[in-house]
């Protein structure tokens, strides 16, 4: 049964993957490392995966990037270079009954011929981490070298035990020099469009932008200029807005875009930096941020960042988020904008914050000193005399009380969480 799920899937280098009713991505797919684009921070001369294609594959790898930006490419032509026996699948269409069938057939292979198996997991973030160990034994035993692929951070979904076992191959979205350059070979290549759609250089870079680094999405957008255009039409501003339609945005609100914008977001308020502020908060509304969690990260950067040296933020920040629960969407979105730019330009202090971070450090390190007599409540005559309240001075009265007086328990005095006012 397990073969079954790989049947479909062309071998490396196949001509299956260039047949003319496959999806112009698929069938501009690189059949060559020559013709791969980007990634020269592991592809350039000398780096990792260069030298890996130069030899045999011994140790097993993790590709991890976004969308569109080769993984499945990248597995294939290692396998293409190497001896090894190559077995795609998909956690998506698999489960743990699947991962074992393969791996006994893994196994078996190895005993009849010696071959090893060089495996290709697509979007391995999938399988749980009991699954995951199922192709540990396997990767221990020697009988298969795993190539796993994911848009998810290997840090929280893959386990421990799996990654000491390989090394990570971070893939970087690609650059808008090397979208264009392949949707100029899709324009004029025999497995592309093969002329039939002109192009300028100023619309391929504005489908590049649109596509995010995603090589994929963009030769999908080039299809559907293609696809509604008139015969022997050039793109121009019309047929690309009907292609581009609105732009979707690449987003996770459980994932590590979230995290990773927000925290743009958070350090760019707290940069003072009110046009990077706009951009991310934007970026997350565009996306579908939750503008709740949004509003409550604003709320926390009024005291966090700014606290003391304009009090006022935090009474904007309520009202932001207050104004956005009675407006909603669209309209309640320009309360966040303008809470987002008064925080950027409001000056910035981090007392308050780093104040409170030392008195939970002192409550958690010293003991817990008795409240010293002076400043107890005394309601009762029995408290009065067992001293409770004597020699507390009222500082309406006492002007001088508020210098003489000491309200910090005795092991803490003269402690400082604030630099002395002037």
């Amino acid at each position: 049964m397990a073969r079954e799920l790989f049947d479909s899937a062309p071998e490396p280098g196949r001509a299956g993957a260039s047949a003319e009713d496959a999806p112009l991505a698929e069938r501009m797919r690189p059949a060559a490392l020559e013709d791969v684009v980007g990634q020269e921070h592991v592809l350039g001369p000398g780096k990792m995966l260069s030298l890996l294609l130069e030899g045999e594959l011994r140790q097993s790898l993790i590709l991890w990037g976004p969308p569109g930006v080769g993984k499945t490419t990248l597995a294939r032509l290692i396998a293409q270079r190497s001896s090894l026996r190559f077995t795609p699948f998909s956690a998506v269409l698999s489960g743990i009954k699947e991962v074992r069938e393969v791996m006994g057939q893994a196994a078996a292979e190895r005993a009849r011929s010696g071959l090893r198996t060089l495996l290709f997991v697509d979007e391995i973030h999938r399988f749980n981490k009991a699954q995951q160990d199922a192709f540990l034994p396997f990767m221990e035993s020697g009988d298969i070298v795993l190539i796993g692929a994911t848009t998810e951070n290997p840090s929280f979904e893959l386990n421990g035990a799996l990654l000491s076992r390989s090394r990570v191959v971070i893939l970087q979205p690609l650059s808008v020099e090397a979208l264009v350059a392949l949707l100029e070979r899709a324009l004029r290549d025999e497995r592309g469009l093969r002329g039939r759609l002109a192009a300028s250089r100023e619309m391929l870079e504005r489908i590049a932008h649109a596509a995010d680094g995603d090589a994929r999405r963009a030769l999908n957008l080039l299809e559907t200029a293609y696809s509604i255009s008139r015969p022997g039409a050039a793109l121009d501003d019309a047929l690309l807005a009907q292609a581009l339609q609105r732009k979707q945005l690449a987003y996770d609100r459980a994932g590590e875009q979230h995290y990773n914008l927000i925290s743009a977001l958070h350090k760019s308020i707290r940069n003072s930096d009110d046009n990077a502020s706009l951009y991310w908060l934007t970026r997350m509304l565009e996306a579908g941020e939750d503008r709740d969690f949004l509003a409550r990260r604003l709320i926390r950067i009024a005291v966090e960042d700014i606290g003391l040296a304009d009090p006022f933020a935090l009474r904007v920040a309520l009202d932001g988020a207050d104004a956005w629960q009675r407006l909603g969407t669209p309209e309640g979105e320009l309360a966040l904008v303008q809470v987002v730019v008064y925080l950027a330009r409001a000056k910035k202090s981090n007392a308050l914050y780093a104040a409170y971070g030392a008195a939970v450090e002192d409550v958690q390190r010293t003991a817990a000193e008795p409240v010293p007599l002076h400043l107890r409540n005394a309601p009762t005559a029995l408290m009065k005399a067992a001293g409770y309240g004597a020699g507390y001075r009222y500082a309406h009265d006492d002007p001088k009380a508020a210098q003489e007086m000491t309200c910090l328990p005795p092991g803490l005095l003269g402690k400082r969480y604030f630099p002395e006012r002037r």
